[in-house]
Order: C-alpha cells, then structure tokens, then sequence
C-alpha cells in the first residue's frame, strides 16, 4: 500500500513522500506513477492539451492548473506544488516516483535486459548504474532527445521522458558519452502523429487487396502471441511485432483502428506504456517509409 490514515483522512507512504523531497532538495523534477507505472491522465480541464498550458509539452513544470498533469511535463521540484491538495492526492494513489531525467541535466541509458547491459560494459565508459526490475539504468551528466528501441533491448530516457526512480545508484557520473549521442543521431527525429495517426489510411474496398482477411487476422494473432511471449527485450519485440505488421500490410490499407488497439493491448500488457507503443509504431512507419 502507498498511503495511510490520518484521522480518517488519505496521506501518502512517509517513504515515498521521503524521496519527493529528498529529490527536490537535489534539483531532481519528480512526478507520481499510478498503476502501470504510468503517469496520471490530465484532468478535464487540461484533456486533449485544450487548456493551453503545455504546448507540445516542451518545457517541464505543472500547467496553471492544480492537478497532476501533462505527464514529464509535470515534473517540478516545487516543494508547495508537490505537497499541495491535488498533488497530495496523486501520491496517496502513486504506486512509484518518477523524475524527467532533461529538467536534472541528466540522460537516462535504460538497458532491458542482460544482453544490453553486457553491450554496454563493452561500449560505453562507466558511470552511476541503478539496477531495475529487467536490466539496469545507465545514468550521464548531460541532455539529449530521448529515443526508444535505438538498439535491441536499450531506450534513451533524457528530454520529453521520464524514468522510474530506484535509487541512488551506485558509481560517479560520467560525462554523457558521443556514444550514447550517435545512438539517437542513427534514428530520424520523430514525427508526432496526430489523433488518429495509429491507423493507416483504408483504401476504398476496405479489403487487402494481396492478401484475404483470414492472412490478416492470422498476421495480427501472431503479433499478439508474440509480444505476449516476451521474457525479455521486450521494447525490441514490440517494435518488430509492428514493424512485421506494417512491413505486410502497412501500405494496402487492411489495418483499422481496432488492429492497432490489439497490438497496443498486447504491449500494454507486458508493461510498455501507451506514449512507448505510440512511439514504436511511428518508429516503424517512418522505417518503412509509410
């Protein structure tokens, strides 16, 4: 449980709001995770970015709004924000903290599994290295863009993300590496879709013209299957079960909505984010030139 009683009133765990602060004394921008160690959705007011507060999200820091919102962009070391009604409320039903690695001049190497970490003790210079559930955490001094699946099982957590705090690691921080930086310059930027942007244009006969339903259906299953199969390296599997997908039917005009929303289950299931899978099917598209 992350919170407790007072006088019948919710507060959240002493230990969580421990590290807020602890973070904030450091310079270190903090936000709450709920269930699915996901951020906590903007409130009505701020829904769809309709309150103008956060324009493309590129700055950290709340909206004029009192609410937990905006995802990374909430991240602030403001000790009354963070401690305030709405925000009390959030950490009473966060199940973990995280930060925004760019609003701490930091970049965040996030290694999934122990292929990726023996790569990266054969390739990058040490530095403070904090454990995860699936691999390690790879921490510079310095900001950059953040990228996902820039190499099997390794995502670049920096500006416009947010990484999960565990600790304070272990080892000095090292100077953030042209190494980490060549990882994100071999990946074209991203190219933030709109609303709908996850479906692919149907053609008008709403039918794969080189394939029949039942290939697509069966294509769309092993997606899943495979996804949901997954022990380790899981960012690497979710972006090639899409890049499978879209590399077969990405330019026929066979895939709706509803394939796209299996495939984004299926990875949502097995831990990946909604804003991760987002960024994975543009990644494929753009790989795909679609």
């Amino acid at each position: 449980m992350t919170q407790a009683t007072l006088r019948g009133r919710a507060v959240p765990a002493p230990g969580l709001m421990g590290t807020v602060l602890m973070l904030a004394a450091r310079g270190i921008p903090s936000l709450p995770l709920r269930a699915g160690k996901v951020p906590f959705g903007n409130c009505p007011t701020c829904a769809g970015n309709s309150c103008g507060g956060r324009p493309n999200m590129r700055t950290p820091g709340p909206c004029h709004c009192p609410g937990v919102c905006h995802a990374w962009a909430a991240a602030t070391t403001d000790t009354a924000v963070l401690t305030s009604p709405a925000w009390t409320d959030a950490w009473c039903r966060a199940v973990a903290v995280a930060y925004h690695p760019g609003g701490a001049g930091l970049t965040v190497v996030d290694l999934d599994d122990a292929d990726a970490i023996a790569w990266a003790r054969q390739t990058l210079p040490a530095t403070r290295t904090v454990a995860t559930t699936r691999g390690e955490h790879w921490i510079y001094r310095g900001t950059m863009p953040s990228r996902n699946a820039v190499r099997p099982g390794v995502d670049i957590k920096s500006s416009m993300s947010y990484a999960r705090y565990l600790g304070p690691g272990i080892g000095a921080l090292a100077d953030l590496p042209d190494a980490v930086r060549a990882l994100a310059a071999k990946h074209p930027p991203l190219v933030r879709p709109g609303p709908r942007a996850v479906a692919v244009p149907a053609q008008s006969s709403g039918r794969c013209p080189h394939r029949t339903p039942v290939f697509l259906e069966r294509g769309i299953a092993m997606a899943e299957q495979r996804i949901t199969a997954a022990r380790s390296a899981v960012h690497a599997t979710v972006y090639g079960a899409f890049l499978a997908v879209l590399s077969t039917h990405g330019r026929c005009g066979c895939l709706t909505d509803a394939h796209v929303a299996r495939l984004f289950t299926a990875a949502q299931a097995k831990g990946e984010t909604a804003r991760h899978c987002m960024d994975a099917w543009t990644n494929a598209r753009t790989t795909l030139g679609l």
